[in-house]
């Protein structure tokens, strides 16, 4: 399938390091045009924050990497204010929040109040300390990685903060013949040898024009009534919000984009559907393991705009 050109440089070079996962690469891009935040859910070890850092390390925009850990304080992410006394006066040192594309590894090892930090940038873009507010330079984006709850050391992340990141993905193993040619190969995923395909204002001219995209009225009549059905569905005790409905448009907006195109269609929204939706979510108690099925059965039941 057809993509943009500016897409491409980035897919190609993110496929020098991560092999058979070219369809996660392109998904991946989207909250980035989408001007979005993205997270990735999964075990560890299949690839998530090297992805992540092979994304951030293809487009020449300044990144950061912040290692969450149950003793990490919010001003470790955020940044301090200290007292210079050649100066004497009061000064801010900036944290790594202060970057474009801000890798938050294993977010879900540090504790609510840290996880909170984060809550103020993703959704305004700026930081308030001190009562002074600081903007942070566009575009910005943060990619996470979680480890599943189940795992030992991990936190549950709030439904607030779940709720800022415009997709969730997992990558899950490599194909056959990619997992052979790595373990032939005998090389764990690396990214020094990556390099800037993508300069910064190539990215603000997709996001750009991924505004401009058009959603025609029977195709938003669809998106919204997969919407409309999270929120009436018996297996689903909390549907997604307004922000998460406009949050799905904005991704639609931004595959299409990727795709080449200047209009939605309803594959985009289909496509979306979960990592858009799933993360969103509450389901009742005993349907949680279900949530793959019940988000397909939606999508089965909605008619497809011709």
């Amino acid at each position: 399938m057809e993509i943009d050109k500016r897409i491409e440089k980035i897919v190609n070079n993110v496929k020098r390091v991560i092999k058979g996962k070219e369809e996660v690469i392109i998904l991946s891009l989207v909250p980035i045009v989408a001007e979005g935040h993205l997270i990735y859910i999964d075990i560890p070890g299949v690839g998530k924050t090297t992805l992540g850092e092979s994304i951030a390390s293809s487009i020449n925009l300044k990144y950061s990497r912040i290692q969450f850990t149950a003793d990490l304080l919010p001003t470790d992410i955020i940044g301090f204010t200290v007292f210079n006394r050649e100066r004497n006066t009061f000064e801010f040192k900036k944290g790594p929040i202060f970057a474009n594309i801000v890798i938050a590894d294993e977010i879900n090892r540090a504790p609510p109040k840290t996880q909170s930090a984060m809550l103020q940038a993703m959704s305004e873009r700026s930081i308030t300390i001190d009562s002074i507010t600081y903007n942070l330079d566009l575009p910005f984006m943060v990619i996470a990685t979680e480890n599943p709850q189940e795992f030992a050391g991990t936190y549950p992340l709030p439904e607030s903060e779940l709720d800022r990141f415009l997709m969730s993905l997992e990558i899950g193993y490599p194909d056959e013949n990619s997992e052979i040619e790595i373990l032939r190969e005998d090389k764990r995923f690396e990214i020094k040898n990556i390099e800037s395909v993508l300069e910064s204002y190539e990215i603000l001219q997709l996001i750009e024009e991924a505004k401009n995209v058009i959603v025609e009225e029977s195709v938003l009549k669809y998106l919204y009534e997969i919407v409309n059905k999270t929120r009436s569905s018996k297996f689903i005790r909390l549907g997604l919000s307004t922000r998460g409905a406009l949050d799905y448009i904005r991704a639609s907006k931004g595959l299409a984009k990727i795709r080449g195109r200047n209009f939605v269609i309803p594959e985009d929204v289909k496509t979306l559907a979960k990592p858009v939706i799933k993360h969103r979510l509450i389901f009742k108690e005993k349907e949680t393991k279900f949530k793959e099925d019940i988000i397909d059965e939606i999508i089965n039941e909605t008619k497809v705009p011709i």
